[in-house]
């Protein structure tokens, strides 16, 4: 399933190609969303907004495309009229003269109105966005804090859009290593510092996500490993999908577990009771984000 980092890069390819140009046409695959074809005619995009997991397209007729990618969704951008051959089910055609923005396989699709977005039952719960510029530190943490959240286990919290949008699976384990947390503890379990940790990695390593197409390491490891002609899967993660993988930091095997979806972890750099987080495991440039994060600068340079 895409997470935030993979929707708000999908978002900026999207404005790049449709917003702000005269929309020739727009096809839903949908019977029920048919008759609003004719309102984005001439049209134009004026936002497209990544909420968490979702996107929604602005257009200045005071109507909104919401879209939720769920399991197998795909944005695809090519010239006008140009079609990719796949399998694909097309479920949503923007059209303008010179580029088509393609949805594939979401079924999750509707047409909105500002006065339903106040009120839809995802788009009105969803917590705060970890890619938002505008997330402070220390909203993630007060998150954490929260007592309508502190009990649950950390595993199941990571994936709840009703805490913090944005995260999923793979970030749900690079965020718990990053932060050197065991997967089986609770913010109640957590003393403040560890709770700080937890916050800046959601923050930090979602935000690097975003910045490197999908990588959560190191970015300098990273770059290394490529040269060497280590292939991208075995570097793109600190654990993510790298079971009995020795760990980068330590040595020690990767493991794998399933609580509904699966997870890893380092049992040795994420001991069941929370440590110091080990200065080897961030780069320089991670390093000086969390600092500026502190100060309260929320920017990615």
């Amino acid at each position: 399933m895409p997470e935030g980092p993979e929707i708000k890069r999908a978002a900026d390819e999207i404005a790049a190609a449709i917003a702000h140009r005269p929309i020739v046409e727009v096809r839903f695959a949908f019977d029920r969303l048919k008759p609003y074809e004719p309102q984005f005619a001439s049209n134009l995009v004026t936002a497209v907004d990544p909420k968490g997991k979702a996107l929604l397209i602005r257009f200045n007729n005071q109507l909104s495309i919401y879209s939720h990618n769920q399991l197998y969704g795909k944005w695809v951008i090519r010239n006008a009229y140009s079609y990719p051959e796949t399998t694909r089910q097309l479920r949503l055609a923007i059209h303008t003269q010179e580029k088509s923005a393609l949805l594939y396989s979401a079924s999750d699709i509707e047409v909105l109105t500002e006065s339903e977005i106040a009120v839809h039952p995802f788009l009105s719960r969803i917590g705060p966005d970890v890619l938002d510029a505008s997330v402070s530190l220390n909203a993630v943490i007060q998150r954490f804090q929260d007592k309508r959240f502190y009990r649950r286990s950390l595993t199941a919290l990571l994936l709840d859009q009703h805490f913090l949008s944005g995260l999923g699976n793979y970030l749900r384990s690079e965020v718990l290593f990053v932060a050197r947390l065991h997967p089986t503890l609770r913010p109640v379990d957590c003393d403040n510092e560890a709770i700080a940790r937890l916050a800046e990695a959601a923050i930090a390593i979602s935000r690097r996500s975003y910045e490197t197409g999908g990588i959560t390491n190191d970015p300098n490891l990273a770059a290394q490993l490529r040269q060497q002609g280590v292939r991208r899967q075995a570097y793109r993660h600190w654990v993510f999908n790298r079971e009995g993988e020795p760990c980068f930091v330590c040595g020690t095997p990767i493991v794998k577990d399933i609580a509904g979806r699966r997870y890893y972890y380092c049992p040795n750099c994420q001991k069941k009771h929370p440590s110091r987080v080990l200065q080897s495991l961030l780069n320089g440039s991670t390093r000086s984000l969390l600092l500026r994060m502190r100060q309260g600068l929320m920017c990615w340079l």
